[in-house]
């Protein structure tokens, strides 16, 4: 009896939390205008793994702005000095 009320208790959480997902999109796109443009990441695109269950973005890695200072101090730390 006891391990039926946690599976049944898990069951309707795991509920709970799908009804609240469906419900929270359903509300987002009711504020989506019609002239909204997409982020860079959307319009990239992604893709799926081999087996289907991992989503992964294809968003595009922009320069690091602090790359040569970065590489300049981790050269200096390396080095001791």
């Amino acid at each position: 009896m006891g391990n039926a009320m946690i599976y049944a208790g898990i069951a309707v959480g795991v509920a709970a939390l799908a009804g609240i997902m469906v419900y929270a999109h359903d509300n987002q796109e009711n504020y989506l205008k019609d002239d909204a443009v997409l982020a860079p990441a959307a319009e990239q695109g992604a893709f799926s793994s081999e087996t289907g269950m991992v989503q992964l973005n294809k968003e595009q890695w922009h320069d690091d702005p602090f790359g040569d200072r970065a590489a300049e101090v981790r050269a200096a730390y390396e080095s001791g000095g």
